[in-house]
């Protein structure tokens, strides 16, 4: 992918790019969160964004993470809409025995929070967002090759021209070095579905 094609949102204090390497280091109290059970609304996480009007696309990266230490410590990939309106996949530190791996759909000001418990061991994680039209699918994987289902879900301003990519953040009193290779945008890997047919 042409990573001058990306533009920041809240640019990081400290990042370098070099080719198709992205290094972010987080800044503490950085987040993206609206509403749902704490009641509360973060919205300063740095993101990287290409913007398109394809709606039919998947977007590839690789994230690693070794420095990752603290509670909430995250990185992964985004589509950042608007304050109210993004999804993100990642696997967010908890303790030293295990991490979460999941997602966060925010539709109108409110997010949501999907998660399964891995171990602390694991320091990468590749994700694959895919469109078709204003639905979407996250999946994650740990050689690049083989995926697995995240989330499917609905935008509700998801279906004109949209803007994707990557982010890092640090939601409590930590710092921590993401780094993004392998990005890759490609026809969509996110078949149709073949089974009952609509109404």
């Amino acid at each position: 992918m042409d990573i001058t094609c990306f533009k920041w949102i809240r640019q990081p204090k400290s990042y370098h790019i070099d080719g198709n390497k992205v290094e972010i280091v987080t800044a503490p109290h950085t987040d993206l969160w609206q509403r749902t059970y704490y009641h509360f609304q973060n919205d300063n996480a740095p993101v990287l964004q290409m913007e398109t009007d394809e709606k039919f696309f998947s977007f590839i990266v690789k994230t690693e993470f070794s420095e990752s230490h603290h509670r909430f410590d995250q990185c992964g990939i985004v589509m950042y809409l608007d304050s109210e309106n993004w999804l993100k996949g990642s696997i967010e530190y908890e303790n030293e025995d295990f991490q979460h791996l999941g997602s966060v759909v925010t539709n109108g000001g409110y997010s949501d929070w999907a998660t399964t418990a891995i171990s602390a061991a694991i320091k990468s994680m590749w994700y694959r967002f895919s469109r078709r039209e204003d639905d979407y699918c996250i999946e994650c994987s740990e050689d690049g090759v083989n995926f697995s289902q995240m989330r499917i879900c609905h935008m509700v301003k998801g279906n004109d021209k949209i803007q994707f990519g990557i982010y890092a953040c640090s939601p409590e009193n930590s710092s921590f070095k993401a780094v993004f290779t392998d990005m890759n945008f490609t026809e969509c890997q996110w078949k149709a579905h073949d089974g009952q047919q609509p109404d």
